[in-house]
């Protein structure tokens, strides 16, 4: 099967190539810097600069790509690189897609749960609809509506609403182990909000597995069973590391110091993946302790 990604070389795509080539598949990955595919992704995955030299035929279409949302605050010009990231991003490739002759069956593309915006204490299932208009999640619907006009080429569309990737090589778990590392780790504002997390391994195992379903089109929430508040991840966090986790991040020194992206940290989703576990997929890791316990060794 020959997949084209974007985002290949960021952390879920950089785990996907080397899935994917011990799976035989061919990949492709479009990238600013294609120059360094081979050496992030593999050897035999190769990078093109534009889409005019993706080899033809592709069979699968893997949309990732978007410039991380949580790394600073956001300014207009913060907001317009997010925006463009990926909305934009999904349009060029769809104009690409639409002068192709010979089309990808299946464009897997990129969201989160952030498109439901804070869900409180609501339990939210991909039959959930938004419920707080934030930036997030005005993102989030933008990037999902955007892919699904795929549909009207005749190419099967599914979202990935994916929740909070836990790795050792980066993503979100990397920005809070120095704060636990030295003994200042703790819940962020009332520890009470949602945190919807997923292992780096069961996020490449449900992709695979929505890539082989014949039938699977739409969103999929990309998280495990089991959310759990921000104040037992702390704690959680905390005994698998060893060390202390009391020390709270108060919510006003949160607003202060990143104004409208402290809304990310401070809000959740209690986001369940009602539609994998009804297609049959099975999460290795369904606990928080045995997933952080995983990763625990590298971190």
């Amino acid at each position: 099967m020959h997949i084209l990604l974007t985002g290949g070389t960021g952390l879920i795509g950089r785990q996907l190539c080397q899935y994917w080539l011990t799976q035989g598949h061919r990949l492709t990955v479009w990238s600013r810097r294609p120059e360094q595919v081979a050496k992030l992704c593999g050897a035999q995955v190769q990078g093109v600069a534009r889409l005019e030299e993706v080899p033809a035929p592709v069979d699968v279409v893997v949309n990732l790509a978007g410039a991380p949302i949580a790394d600073r605050p956001w300014t207009h010009k913060r907001k317009a690189l997010l925006w463009s990231s990926r909305i934009s991003l999904t349009e060029t490739l769809l104009a690409w897609l639409e002068s192709l002759e010979q089309k990808p069956a299946l464009l897997i593309s990129g969201s989160a749960v952030g498109w439901y915006g804070d869900g409180g204490e609501r339990e939210l299932t991909e039959d959930s609809g938004p419920v707080l208009d934030d930036f997030p999640s005005q993102l989030c619907i933008a990037w999902e509506e955007t892919a699904q006009r795929a549909e009207a080429l005749g190419i099967r569309v599914v979202l990935l609403r994916t929740g909070l990737v836990l790795a050792a090589e980066g993503g979100f778990l990397s920005r809070l182990l120095l704060p636990f590392k030295l003994a200042l780790g703790g819940p962020i504002g009332n520890g009470r909000q949602w945190m919807p997390w997923v292992h780096i391994k069961d996020q490449i195992a449900l992709i695979d597995f929505l890539l082989h379903q014949s039938d699977a089109s739409g969103p999929y929430n990309a998280c495990a069973p089991h959310p759990v508040r921000n104040r037992e991840f702390a704690k959680t966090l905390g005994q698998v590391l060893h060390r202390p986790a009391f020390m709270p991040m108060p919510a006003f020194a949160l607003r202060l110091g990143l104004g409208e992206l402290s809304g990310l940290l401070l809000g959740g989703q209690k986001a369940v993946p009602e539609r994998l576990l009804a297609a049959g997929f099975t999460f290795q890791f369904t606990e928080l302790h045995a997933a952080l316990d995983d990763l625990s060794s590298r971190l």
